[in-house]
């Protein structure tokens, strides 16, 4: 074969692949010079802008001429393409992947030709001076294109709403620009520069449950099983609850049918985190979600002030797979990244700085997440914003490695709604953290949520909540904050392991576990007249190993069982005694110095002190172990505990009010008094225990009820 023959040859293999303008640019492309009329149209044509492109005069091309441009308004500017002639198309000129001649022919274009990634510089966009719209418009529109790049600042004027799947957008870092948006509508936070949203569709299902949904069940029933398709997803919730608030549902996901079980039975892709009562409704809408749809690397700048004139990157409504990365935003006033009815998703290395707002509800977040599932937030950093992260009615969702400062404002980087938000898990995190309590509308519930290496200066979980887990939480008392460093929680399954914060407070607000609430470990150092344990709280509280420095006055208010183990309770000079109201108190073992207990007497209680609970020193009471003059009764079990008194002014057990059963064994008194007053004794037993130097400065007679006898006296 001749080398012309083979050149020919390639030629037309390559220019049936549609590729001749990208493969031949070292060959035609550098032969053929510019021109006005071509005389050779089977050749690749080379020019050096659309400008003179829509000069060209096509009349002798034929169809399927292929061109390659230089540039778009320079040779090598970054916007050159290679482009096809169609000569029946009438496609509306773009100025991208739609070139019309000038005088613009009825028939007759030049389209762009791609691999499917196209750059916004194709469209002429070089910098911020002009909007980029159409072309935004236009490329997310077309199905051809499944990747679109800017390599430089860009505007935008228009707020745009897709439902398109499978694309990713990448600005590449670039500024983005939304000076003289248009503007939003009223309470809009989907009213972003790129909406994506998908569509519901007309086909819903609502039926009353015959019995009740238990939790963690993926299996549901429905009336006829032949309306679903294996595949389908659906926007599936639950109607309030009775007599609740507004919004208060346990049930709203967006949810993918995995399995068609029987005709009147079907499985979806979500374990059911609240068990829902024979009697609920469920209502079901088929959706036709967008998914895999992907916005990356921007540096998105916010235009207005309020709810109308302020912009923000992205929104996702009814998405599947959709991913955020890399937007960094400054002067947003919805949520940067907006999230409703999403499955499987990820928001990483994102951030903002200074909203408009962090008072005006709603707005000033990094991101929201409503009705979610299968979400990750990781990486991303907020500075002075209302919230860096907020899951309402969400699930099985995971916020890693997120910083949130300048939170003085009132702004909590890390929060949920308390619509029935379940098994989340927050991970390496810092900033302040309000858990469930956006009020009663939404049900102020949780389930599961776990939050581990967190560090910041309040912590509050107080509605609510069961089964809360906290690891290694370090609460930091900040003077333009909240001086008392607090971290609350509800004792309702909480476990609390390896914390320290200034003061810790434990409240009930539900009785759903089944699990103990226990805080182990930790460290806390409560100011003067803190409430512990506070009235509402009836379950039981262990403290396991805990430390209490600088203790005055310290309240155990709840009725419930509290239970302390090994714990070490210091006093802080001349501080006043733990003020327990508790109707069980059982102290195991530990240090107690300067400081004691005083049973307030409001209720019946008994006080069990054991395993070598040691008291020591002296506090402003003058006792170790005593109780006020309420009208409850109290029971008093010391075994093998050990007290040694400052000074013989201080009494290492002074009862002298109420109704009381005393008996100690085993123990071991130093120095101090003994004050047991007949009249407040109704039986005593004292016995085999060591008064070392202790004055027995009241006791009352033996007799039936009363024995004393048996003790070593030094």
């Amino acid at each position: 074969m001749s080398v012309n023959a083979a050149a020919s040859s390639r030629r037309n293999l390559l220019r049936a692949s549609g590729l001749a303008g990208l493969v031949m640019a070292g060959t035609a492309a550098a032969t053929t010079p510019a021109q006005a009329a071509p005389t050779h149209t089977r050749d690749v044509l080379h020019l050096d802008t659309v400008t003179a492109l829509r000069a060209l005069n096509t009349t002798p091309l034929t169809d399927g001429t292929h061109i390659l441009l230089a540039g778009y308004h320079t040779p090598g500017d970054g916007g050159g393409m290679a482009l096809r002639w169609n000569k029946k198309s009438t496609a509306p000129h773009n100025g991208g992947t739609v070139i019309a001649p000038t005088h613009t022919p009825k028939t007759g274009r030049w389209h762009q030709l791609h691999t499917g990634t196209i750059d916004f510089r194709t469209f002429g966009h070089f910098n911020a001076d002009t909007p980029a719209d159409t072309a935004l418009q236009t490329l997310v529109n077309d199905p051809t294109v499944h990747r679109i790049e800017a390599h430089t600042d860009l505007l935008f004027t228009q707020r745009h709403l897709f439902n398109r799947s499978t694309i990713e957008v990448d600005f590449g870092g670039h500024h983005i620009h939304t000076t003289g948006i248009e503007k939003n509508t009223h309470d809009n936070p989907f009213g972003a520069l790129l909406s994506f949203r998908g569509t519901p569709t007309d086909t819903t299902v609502k039926h009353t449950l015959s019995a009740t949904v238990i939790e963690l069940t993926d299996t549901f029933p429905v009336p006829d099983a032949r309306a679903f398709a294996v595949g389908q997803w659906w926007a599936v919730q639950v109607d309030p609850v009775e007599g609740g608030g507004g919004d208060e549902r346990e049930l709203q996901k967006l949810v993918e049918i995995t399995e068609i079980i029987d005709a009147g039975h079907i499985r979806i892709g979500y374990l059911n985190g609240w068990e829902l009562a024979a009697g609920r409704r469920l209502s079901w809408t088929r959706i036709e979600p967008v998914r895999d749809t992907h916005v990356r690397n921007m540096v998105f700048e916010g235009a207005g002030p309020d709810e109308y004139t302020g912009s923000h990157p992205v929104s996702f409504e009814y998405a599947v797979g959709c991913d955020v990365s890399g937007i960094h935003a400054t002067g947003t006033f919805w949520p940067v990244v907006m999230r409703r009815w999403c499955t499987r998703f990820r928001t990483e290395d994102c951030s903002l700085k200074n909203p408009p707002t962090v008072e005006y509800g709603g707005a000033g977040y990094l991101t929201q997440q409503i009705y979610c599932l299968y979400g990750r937030v990781a990486d991303c950093t907020t500075s002075n914003v209302r919230h860096l992260n907020d899951l309402t009615a969400s699930a099985y969702c995971t916020v890693v490695n997120c910083h949130g400062d300048g939170d003085d404002a009132g702004g909590n980087p890390f929060t949920t709604h308390g619509q029935y938000e379940h098994d989340l898990l927050f991970d390496g995190n810092s900033g302040l953290m309000d858990l469930a309590n956006s009020g009663a509308q939404w049900g102020i519930s949780a389930k599961r949520i776990t939050v581990r290496r967190h560090v910041c200066s309040w912590f509050t979980a107080n509605t609510k909540i069961t089964d809360l887990t906290l690891e290694d939480i370090t609460v930091i008392a900040r003077p333009t904050f909240d001086q008392a460093g607090t971290l609350t929680v509800n004792a309702d399954g909480a476990q609390v392991r390896g914390c320290t914060a200034k003061t810790f407070a434990v409240a009930q607000r539900s009785a759903r576990s089944t699990r103990p609430t226990t805080i182990s470990d930790c460290s806390f150092e409560p100011p003067a007249g803190t409430v512990l344990v506070q009235t509402p709280v009836t379950a039981p509280v262990h403290f396991v190993r805990c430390t209490f420095k600088g203790a005055d006055g310290l309240v155990l208010r709840g009725a419930g069982p509290v239970h302390l183990t090994d714990c070490t309770v210091t006093g802080a000079g001349d501080a006043a005694p733990l003020s327990v109201g508790s109707a069980d108190l059982r102290i195991d073992g530990g240090t107690y110095d300067g400081t004691g207990i005083e049973l307030s007497g409001v209720r019946d209680q008994r006080i069990t002190v054991t395993g070598g609970a040691r008291f020591t020193g002296t506090n402003k009471a003058k006792a170790f172990l005593g109780r006020a003059a309420g009208p409850g009764s109290a029971v008093w079990d010391l075994t093998g505990i050990t007290a040694v008194a400052a000074g013989p002014d201080t009494a290492h057990i002074r009862i002298a009010d109420g109704t009381n059963h005393y008996a100690a064994t085993g123990s071991r008194f130093t120095g101090g008094t003994l004050h047991l007053a007949p009249a407040a004794l109704a039986s005593v037993l004292h016995t085999a225990c060591v008064e070392d130097g202790t004055r027995r400065e009241a006791m009352p007679p033996a007799g039936d009820t009363v024995r004393t006898d048996g003790n070593l006296v030094l």
